[in-house]
């Protein structure tokens, strides 16, 4: 700023002795002028004013880019907030929700395995009279994830949903509503395999399926978004997650353990 009301546009400027030695902005070279042309204090104020006003400006685009990294997060499928603090992460799959951890519960291909025994019996019968029996199980006696027996739910979430389909309050599903059906299976464990279900068959034809079931309740939170919770604390052991079709049960289920509370886990090896 210059004492006769002018002002020069600089890059920047050093005072040397009497003179002022600046970069002009409009003619892209340095210069010079007596130190006694400037006024100084009007020079520092426009400074000031320039540096609040810097700061101002850069303060207004870090809000809004945190407001569009905040709009961007809530546009994906992982802003689903399903309990205080929780989101559900990003994807398909089943989840589980053990207290305030999320954790994706893995798919586990279960095997059909004939009985030996009665198919044995069946061959040296000349008409097949004997009930036949085949078991689903899941190679391994243990589920590599665990969780605790007491505040315990799931999510699944399926494809992504139809654009004209209106979103859904949550509601308790009910026999006929459309929506996975999915059943909590409790295995059981024998010779190094997890049984998951006994089919019993007679001259060829299925008579009678057995698994042991547990109660969960379903829920539609979202659109291809459900979630199940359970009555009461699981009690330790190994269980999977199976989806029942119109055929029978999946052979692909999501499978995790259940530790007991009371005993003390091993430490990791080091």
């Amino acid at each position: 700023m210059l004492k006769n009301g002018t002002f020069q546009m600089v890059r920047s400027y050093e005072r040397n002795g009497d003179r002022v030695r600046y970069y002009s902005v409009e003619r892209s070279q340095w210069e010079e002028i007596p130190a006694a042309l400037v006024d100084w204090d009007a020079t520092a104020k426009a400074e000031a004013s320039e540096k609040s006003e810097n700061e101002a400006f850069a303060k207004k685009v870090h809000t809004q880019e945190e407001a569009q990294r905040m709009d961007t997060i809530m546009d994906v499928d992982a802003s689903l907030q399903v309990a205080p603090g929780v989101f559900l992460p990003p994807g398909e799959g089943m989840f589980v929700i053990d207290g305030k951890h999320v954790s994706q519960l893995e798919q586990a291909g279960a095997e059909v395995r004939t009985d030996k025994k009665n198919f044995l019996t069946q061959v040296l019968v000349p008409i097949p009279v004997v009930p036949g029996k085949r078991n689903i199980d899941i190679p391994g006696p243990r589920a590599k994830l665990r969780v605790s027996s007491t505040n315990v739910e799931f999510y699944l979430r399926e494809a992504p949903p139809d654009p004209d389909r209106n979103s859904p309050i949550e509601k308790s599903s009910r026999p006929g509503e459309s929506g996975p059906e999915v059943e909590l299976v409790r295995a059981t464990v024998k010779g190094g395999k997890r049984q998951l279900e006994s089919i019993k068959t007679m001259f060829g034809e299925q008579v009678q399926e057995q698994r042991k079931t547990l109660s969960m309740q379903r829920w539609e939170i979202a659109p291809t978004v459900y979630r199940f919770t359970l009555g009461e604390p699981l009690p330790p052991g190994e269980y999977a997650l199976a989806e029942i079709l119109s055929d029978g049960m999946n052979l692909f289920v999501w499978d995790f353990g259940v530790d007991n509370d009371d005993v003390p886990r091993a430490s990791p090896k080091k």
